[in-house]
């Protein structure tokens, strides 16, 4: 449209027309409003852009004043005197955290816990025995149970199942790992009201010191070692809940113990363990002699023989079950957990005799009467016969 059409139309409209003066004027100013336009804009864009920043470091300020009030209490340096740990299986860190410091590692379990959070490899902790130190920084204590060459407790003693105390005191005394003076296992088996043994075990630590191998402290005393031992009986015996279930069952505890002794000694066949159980409490029920081999083995100490003599059948002693009705006054050995329940739950039958017949498997006969007894003694024999030196 050129400016004669343009002026044609204002008059149309009723309106006066823009001199060409007044349009430049009208131009030039728009271009100036919008040019104020986008500095107005930046300037808003600084000033929002000036207020989050402000607000992110006040924030950042604000978050470590918070982690200050609240941080977790924590030692420096790598601690002071030894103490020894036990992580166990499928442990959590936060179960760590809070034994690391009831045994005074840590200053709070926060600080082992934030430790943990901030190194990946917190989560390969293994299951052991730890010599970690008293008053150890989180992070120290955390790369300690990170490296097991240095903190694991290496030193192992295995005690099989079925020694008697006095076994138990050679094998101590002779293994290279404890390097023990010289009479010192004898010491500390002398002493047994400092074992931690339970009541009805009559200040006898036979039948109580549990078999296993055992992660021993480096330089550990004998004492220490048989408290282990005696401390695993005590956690095996809340776990199958022995002195209730004795109870409930009407049998004594101690008595328990007794027989999950003989059932060691007698067989060594895990599906036998009950039958033998249900043979001696048959018999006892019934007021006769328990005849067993074992308990007067354990006298002459002939741990491992299947046969006695005349002579040792007459022996007068109380742990001869062939003279004397009864129970023998102690255990003859350690039980595990395994014979320890079959003299508390005894498998439901009628017999009162058993007998091995075959020695390389184990096998053993278990009768109800008498003859029948006699019959698979044969068969015994036999077997022995047919492998000189064996029985």
């Amino acid at each position: 449209m050129d400016e004669d059409e343009r002026e044609g139309l204002h008059d149309d409209l009723g309106l006066r027309p823009e001199s060409r003066v007044e349009r430049r004027a009208n131009q030039r100013r728009a271009r100036n409003r919008r040019g104020f336009g986008c500095f107005a804009g930046l300037v808003s864009l600084l000033v929002v852009g000036g207020l989050i920043g402000g607000l992110a470091f006040g924030f950042g300020k604000g978050r470590d004043a918070l982690e200050k009030v609240f941080s977790a209490p924590d030692y420096s340096g790598t601690g002071t005197t030894a103490v020894t740990v036990e992580i166990t299986q499928g442990q959590s860190a936060q179960s760590i955290a809070d034994t690391l410091e009831k045994k005074g590692v840590v200053k709070s379990a926060r600080a082992f816990e934030r430790a943990a959070r901030d190194n990946a490899k917190s989560r390969s902790i293994q299951a052991a025995t730890y010599t970690l130190k008293k008053e150890m920084s989180a992070k120290a204590a955390l790369e300690l149970l990170l490296d097991p060459a240095k903190s694991v407790l290496v030193t192992r003693i295995g005690f099989p199942s079925g020694r008697t105390k006095a076994e138990i005191t050679a094998i101590l005394q002779k293994a290279k790992a404890a390097k023990l003076p010289a009479g010192a296992a004898a010491a500390a088996m002398s002493k047994p009201w400092s074992l931690g043994l339970p009541s009805y075990a009559k200040n006898n630590p036979e039948g109580f010191l549990y078999p296993g191998t055992y992660d021993v402290p480096k330089g550990a005393t004998a004492f220490t070692i048989l408290k282990l031992m005696t401390t695993q009986f005590a956690k095996t015996s809340a776990v199958i809940n022995l002195p209730a279930t004795a109870q409930r069952k009407k049998v004594d505890p101690y008595q328990v113990v007794i027989i999950a002794s003989i059932i060691t000694a007698e067989t060594n066949r895990k599906e036998d363990y009950g039958k033998v159980a249900r043979v001696i409490y048959n018999r006892l029920a019934a007021g006769e002699k328990l005849q067993m081999d074992s308990t007067i083995h354990y006298v002459v100490g002939r741990n491992g023989k299947v046969f006695t003599s005349d002579a040792d059948r007459q022996m007068d002693s109380p742990y001869n079950t062939y003279l004397h009705a009864g129970l023998p006054p102690t255990p003859i050995n350690s039980p595990g957990r395994e014979t320890l329940q079959a003299a508390l739950n005894p498998t439901p039958g009628g017999w009162k005799f058993f007998t091995l017949v075959n020695l390389d498997t184990g096998e053993t006969a278990f009768s109800s009467s008498a003859s029948e007894h006699q019959q698979n003694v044969r068969k015994l024999q036999a077997w022995c016969a047919a492998h000189a030196g064996r029985c």
